[in-house]
């Protein structure tokens, strides 16, 4: 494998997708082979105790270095070698052919998450398109049909998220809601991915800044009634479906199906506004898997899918995989 000729893409494949941004992958450069881990400082051991959202966003990770290697003439592959213990997923290494994808710079380097408008919902060929990828291992994309439904889960899943501190903490840690924050170009939520006007992002922050005093005092609810409802802004709600049997390896290669999913959807013209706080709560986790005849635990990620109104801002990386100070 050429290392060399990898390692300069890297700030491209550092475009995958991760929960509050965090970009919680690392690189270990070898002679022939690079190891894929991940640093647990990036981790959310709080809003995310199974460890779905890493996996995932590692699998997104390794998908999307494929796709960049393939587009650059390179023949890397991947092998699985999930390992916890010397948190490692598995490794790059030459490959006798280039991964077929369809897929190429382009479509890694354009794609958004956008919390804004959309016009319309995801066409019905997009929506089977990505079914179909799901259903390849197992899995399948899922349309909830009942707005009213959702909405409601939507608030109840914020008001769960806001009344734990140790959620919220992790929240506040990543949030960029300022320019003059020390990460606001390299990792984390800025207001301008989240769509905050600097009078919003001012009392997002002094709202959290008070909350170990107000928690008790009913700031989980209005936190919870502040953050809107995403789904009057149009679109639809796709979920993405696991198989019935899945280890953490299995995760991770569902996140790489997962990143072909966002990547068809934007090839389509099509954005996704993830509202993974539907899967996070149980109690909405719960009822989504009623909703939906499965079983909660197959229940992965959610979104917001359609064609955005406008175009998104993209959000902060850190260049060439650099973690900053504090990360």
């Amino acid at each position: 494998m050429d290392v060399a000729a990898f390692r300069a893409l890297e700030p491209l494949c550092w475009r995958a997708p991760s929960a509050h941004n965090t970009q919680p992958w690392r690189l270990d450069h070898r002679t022939a082979e690079i190891r894929v881990g991940w640093d647990p400082s990036d981790a959310l051991p709080a809003a995310d105790p199974s460890g779905r959202d890493l996996w995932l966003s590692l699998g997104a990770f390794v998908e999307t270095c494929l796709v960049v290697a393939a587009d650059a003439g390179l023949r890397v592959g991947f092998v699985p070698d999930h390992c916890a213990e010397e948190r490692r997923v598995g490794w790059l290494r030459a490959a006798g052919s280039r991964y077929d994808s369809p897929f190429g710079a382009a479509e890694v380097r354009g794609r958004r998450t956008h919390r804004g408008r959309f016009t319309a919902g995801p066409p019905a060929e997009v929506v089977a398109a990505v079914d179909a990828l799901a259903r390849e291992v197992g899995g399948a994309v899922r349309v909830v049909p009942d707005a009213d439904l959702l909405a409601r889960l939507l608030r109840l899943a914020d008001r769960h998220l806001y009344a734990d501190p140790a959620v919220v903490g992790e929240l506040r840690y990543w949030l960029r809601l300022h320019p003059g924050h020390p990460d606001y170009h390299a990792d984390g939520l800025t207001d301008r991915c989240l769509r905050l006007s600097r009078a919003e992002a001012t009392g997002l922050r002094a709202a959290l800044a008070a909350y170990p005093m107000l928690r008790r005092l009913g700031l989980p609810r209005l936190l919870g009634t502040a953050a809107g409802n995403p789904l009057a802004l149009g679109g639809a709600v796709l979920v993405l479906v696991g198989p019935s049997e899945l280890d953490d390896t299995g995760m991770v290669g569902l996140g790489r199906v997962l990143m072909r999913v966002w990547l068809t959807l934007h090839a389509a013209g099509v954005a996704a506004h993830p509202l993974s706080q539907l899967v996070d709560a149980p109690t909405t986790r719960d009822a989504l898997g009623v909703v939906l005849g499965v079983p909660a635990e197959r229940l992965l990620h959610v979104a917001r899918v359609g064609r955005p109104a406008g175009t998104a801002p993209p959000s902060a990386r850190r260049i060439g995989g650099i973690a900053h100070a504090g990360h």
